[in-house]
């Protein structure tokens, strides 16, 4: 087991800090290029681009993009009980705490006569990525096709990777089913961000993308930003583990490795300030990373993107994670909540060695979908915000109108525009 950096924060090179923060791939030039030649193809030829890409990428043959509705139904019938139970579940737990973050009407009067609103309406039609690949993805589904049922989107298109049949693996469609998806394409990558952003003869444009990703989805979404509304950049998985003495060191270890099993490119990091607790956290690894299934893309994260890092003092502790800006940042302190207010840069955060990331990953209601790669600094968690936009209404009585057109007139006149101006005093003195 090779960790990429074991050592002592103060240690660190700038080089090592800054690639501890920020994240970003080593050949993001390249990707960048590589991305944009994918999207292009798809603006030009479209279905014909975006098979050849399934073709490319995912060894199949695709005669439909899109999966019939009886294909999901089939998928839902013949799930595992129990587990289509435990998706249910979570759905139930997303949709409850998304409702919750509708905002209400505003409504303010700033003077008398001038009265102004504002209002959440749902988008039309959204797009929701979930990830495949190396796995699959059932709870990505729900993360993004569950928040927009809440929200009221008419509606929702569902882009997965192809499977060997053709089609999304059962559990990505059984999900798409029990979620509420309206329609489902076998398409994955950078290909289907640039059919969802710019539509194709068979694949609707949407006014959103939002999901997880690798770094090519990743990527793509942030190149169709401009033309599409994005969540966020959620890339490969990562997890922040800040632990005291007190902490249990095989629950951090098994921290780590959950998120470290996603992706090769998975960024896991622990910092304490007790050697004692590192070294035994070290060990831990050690021995959980020798049985781990997915043991090859653990190690190949832990090399790349592992660190196992120790502070001089817990306020360097503190102030390490707030510079990480992890998309799972998780607390196991004598006094989680407390240390939540030094370090609430994080997309999601875990208080307590109960709260295990991999509950929120799938089961507590709060979304997964999670800013990655240090931009949780500025971006937020996928949330029903995502799939509204706001209005602004503004009502204004003759008497205000007219009381405010001198200061309309002046301002206008000061920046040249005579027809602002008029307008203003044409509403002056008695109403017409």
């Amino acid at each position: 087991m090779k960790i990429n950096l074991d050592k002592k924060l103060s240690d660190l090179t700038p080089l090592e800090t800054r690639g501890l923060v920020s994240r970003r791939p080593s050949d993001e030039p390249q990707l960048r290029a590589r991305v944009s030649d994918l999207l292009s193809r798809v603006q030009r030829q479209g279905d014909h681009a975006l098979k050849a890409m399934a073709e490319e990428f995912d060894g199949v043959a695709l005669e439909e993009l899109e999966v019939p509705r009886d294909r999901w139904e089939a998928a839902v019938a013949e799930l595992d009980p129990k587990l289509r139970g435990d998706l249910e579940m979570a759905a139930e737990n997303i949709k409850i705490f998304h409702r919750a973050q509708i905002p209400e009407e505003l409504q303010v009067t700033v003077r008398p006569g001038v009265t102004l609103g504002r209002r959440a309406v749902p988008l039309s039609r959204v797009g929701v990525y979930a990830p495949g690949g190396r796995a699959a993805y059932p709870s990505s589904v729900l993360m993004g096709v569950v928040p927009a049922k809440a929200a009221g989107v008419e509606e929702i298109i569902l882009c997965s990777p192809p499977g060997p049949s053709g089609a999304p693996p059962a559990e990505v469609m059984a999900a798409a089913s029990i979620g509420g998806a309206s329609r489902l394409f076998a398409l994955g990558g950078a290909g289907a961000i640039g059919a969802l952003a710019y539509g194709t003869d068979q694949v609707p444009a949407v006014d959103a993308i939002v999901g997880p990703g690798n770094r090519y989805v990743t990527e793509a979404k942030r190149q169709v930003a401009g033309d599409v509304l994005i969540d966020s950049p959620a890339g490969p998985s990562e997890v922040l583990v800040v632990a005291d003495a007190g902490a249990d060191p095989r629950l951090c270890a098994l921290e780590l490795i959950c998120q470290a099993e996603h992706d090769p490119d998975a960024a896991v990091a622990l910092v304490t300030d007790s050697t004692s607790l590192l070294e035994a956290v070290r060990r831990a690894l050690a021995s959980e990373v020798e049985k781990a299934p997915r043991r090859d893309i653990v190690e190949a994260a832990l090399s790349s993107q592992g660190a196992l890092l120790l502070a001089d003092r817990w306020e360097d502790v503190l102030q390490f994670a707030k510079d990480y800006s992890a998309e799972h940042l998780a607390l196991f302190t004598a006094d989680p909540r407390s240390d939540m207010e030094a370090a609430q840069t994080a997309g999601t955060v875990f208080l307590g060695q109960a709260a295990a990331v991999a509950y929120g990953d799938y089961i507590t209601g709060a979304n997964h979908v999670l800013p990655t790669g240090g931009l949780a600094r500025t971006f937020s968690s996928l949330s029903t915000l995502h799939y509204l936009r706001m209005y602004t209404w503004q009502e204004i009585t003759p008497e205000a109108a007219s009381a405010m057109s001198g200061a309309v007139e002046r301002m206008a006149e000061s920046e040249g525009l005579p027809g602002h101006a008029e307008a203003a005093r044409a509403r002056k003195g008695p109403p017409r």
